[in-house]
């Protein structure tokens, strides 16, 4: 059961840092019509976020410290590292400052953290 929840938890995070991704992205560029492609794509990776987080228990209740820690920084780190190479393939005007804020918000609103 417990490689499950790790499982379920690997799959939640990658969800989770790909919308945050192209929340940063869709704030950092100024063509109305790709902006529109990372709204829909940042949705679509917190339904699948959302799903995932039904699974995990506790369901109705926040996470434990030590799992929204480490959910936290995993996040963080696999946010920095995509926006890292998305600037060294040409990328302009990404704001890696706001990782950590758009992380937390992402984990409210999965009921992750309070």
């Amino acid at each position: 059961m417990v490689q499950n929840r790790n499982k379920l938890l690997d799959l939640f995070i990658g969800n989770i840092a790909n919308a945050v991704v192209h929340r940063i992205l869709e704030r950092c560029i100024d063509n109305q019509e790709i902006a529109k492609r990372y709204v829909k794509e940042s949705a679509t990776s917190l339904e699948i976020a959302k799903r995932y987080r039904e699974k995990i228990n506790p369901t109705e209740d926040f996470l434990p410290v030590k799992d929204i820690d480490y959910i936290r920084t995993k996040i963080v780190n696999k946010v920095n590292s995509e926006l890292i190479f998305r600037i060294s393939k040409g990328y302009k005007g990404i704001d890696l400052d706001l990782v950590s804020k758009f992380a937390d918000d992402a984990l409210k609103e999965m009921k992750v953290a309070e």
